[in-house]
């Protein structure tokens, strides 16, 4: 474990996964992330739930499969105790079940370990600000459900602007038109839409209209 002075402007996060390597990988991730302080690490559930009480972080990043304690029951103490505390989970795991409950027992996001560096910093971001940031593999495993059932899938952290490009990209929209349709430039919703792309991993026009379909846009 390891504590870190505090800075008010900053979201105080601790890490915990039993996997050293996992670790020293998020650490070397977020380096680049000035909004983030690492304040304490841990190995396995118990831990989660102590460094929670001794630190008061604003975010935990969570392993679900951990030895003592699961992420799973350590995030629902968590959030019994603390309930001003988000959780992200971070997993090897993108089923159903482990999706469902991980927002059962009061996560905020889920995303798989192999998420680019950028994905995981947004993650946080959004997470930090208050959204349920659902990664890409996470929010399709879910897809085949019932929707009036589900928390509604993340928005990703977009802006209300992305989402209506995002939107116009489902219709089939060209980049012109869509800047048309939005009196913006083509230079504009081009930024948009690499916004939109690497905050939601999407890649083609196809992929984005599923995941604008899965939005509700």
């Amino acid at each position: 474990m390891r504590s870190g002075p505090s800075d008010g402007n900053r979201v105080r996060l601790v890490i915990v996964d039993d996997h050293d390597l996992v670790r020293e990988g998020i650490r070397s991730r977020l380096t680049d992330a000035d909004f983030v302080e690492v304040v304490g690490e841990g190995s396995n559930g118990t831990q989660a739930v102590e460094l929670c009480e001794m630190l008061g972080p604003d975010l935990v990043l969570l392993d679900i499969s951990m030895p003592e304690m699961n992420g799973l029951e350590a995030a629902r103490r968590i959030k019994q105790s603390r309930p001003n505390t988000k959780i992200l989970f971070l997993s090897i795991y993108d089923n159903e079940e482990y999706v469902q409950e991980a927002l059962r027992v009061g996560a905020n996001g889920f995303v798989l370990k192999d998420v680019s560096k950028d994905e995981m910093i947004n993650a946080i971001r959004s997470v930090a600000q208050g959204a349920t940031y659902l990664g890409p593999q996470a929010a399709a495993s879910l897809a085949g459900r019932n929707s009036n059932r589900l928390v509604p899938a993340n928005d990703f952290g977009l802006t209300e602007r992305e989402k209506q490009v995002l939107s116009a990209v489902s219709k089939g929209l060209t980049n012109r038109q869509i800047a048309e349709q939005l009196n913006i430039s083509v230079r504009t919703v081009e930024s948009h839409r690499l916004s939109i792309r690497e905050k939601t991993g999407g890649g083609n026009a196809v992929a984005l209209s599923k995941i604008a379909n899965r939005l509700g846009l």
